[in-house]
């Protein structure tokens, strides 16, 4: 009898799981060591982001791990973006703050994720000097019809502008919300309006034809943009 084919599950519905047992520390590093392999090996040197889970903070030696694959990899530091929550922070802020500093030292980029969900994402962007602000989602989908989300949309990028820290909206899936941002001046957009979830293979083809010329405007653009993130995420 053959055996069944597993279907794919999103991140939603094992990492919890994965971080209660611990398996979260080796998943993260097969994560992190493959994302570095294949970006080092992308036609076009476009940034790739992978996110850290507060465990893998408490966990083993976080910045020589960091190192050596980059090492190993030979992906340029800078290439390399960490998308962390301010859960991160909550416990044992100083030893994760410490860690923190010396991952941007190595330099790579750290982005603040999920911004506005938390109850200290303010003292999160004041005790350390991320490199990215992401809106979460749950903002961004009424912004197109709530004054109250746009209000709040509006002064996170506008916190982000006074700050020199560039802004991502997450979740963007309906011309209307990207329309409000480009308004706003907020650039950089993640979610189903500009690219599906695609596997590595789909991905890398169309970063080479983006570098070769193949394809051009609008479209080269929402190609590099396309998220690798959880149905959480779109």
């Amino acid at each position: 009898m053959a055996p069944r084919k597993a279907r794919p599950r999103p991140p939603n519905d094992f990492i919890p799981l994965a971080e209660k047992n611990g398996l979260i520390v080796s998943i993260g590093e097969w994560v992190l060591r493959r994302a570095c392999r294949e970006a080092a090996a992308w036609f076009a040197p476009l940034k790739i982001a992978v996110n850290l889970s507060p465990v893998q903070f408490q966990h083993g030696d976080l910045v020589n791990l960091v190192h050596s694959i980059l090492l190993e990899t030979g992906l340029a530091p800078a290439r390399l973006e960490f998308e962390i929550t301010e859960g991160v922070l909550i416990n044992d802020p100083q030893r994760t703050l410490s860690i923190l500093r010396r991952l941007k030292s190595l330099g790579v980029k750290i982005a603040m994720d999920d911004f506005g969900t938390g109850y200290a994402s303010l003292s999160s962007l004041r005790s350390f000097p991320f490199d990215k602000i992401k809106i979460d989602r749950s903002f961004i989908v009424d912004v197109a019809t709530s004054d109250q989300a746009a209000a709040i949309v509006r002064a996170v990028i506008g916190l982000g502008s006074a700050l020199g820290v560039p802004v991502i909206a997450e979740g963007v899936e309906t011309e209307a919300q990207r329309s409000f941002l480009a308004r706003e001046g907020c650039v950089e957009v993640q979610g189903y309006l500009v690219g599906w979830p695609a596997s590595i293979e789909t991905f890398s083809d169309l970063t080479a034809k983006a570098n070769a010329g193949l394809v051009r405007g609008p479209a080269r653009r929402e190609i590099i943009e396309i998220p690798r993130r959880s149905e959480r995420k779109r």
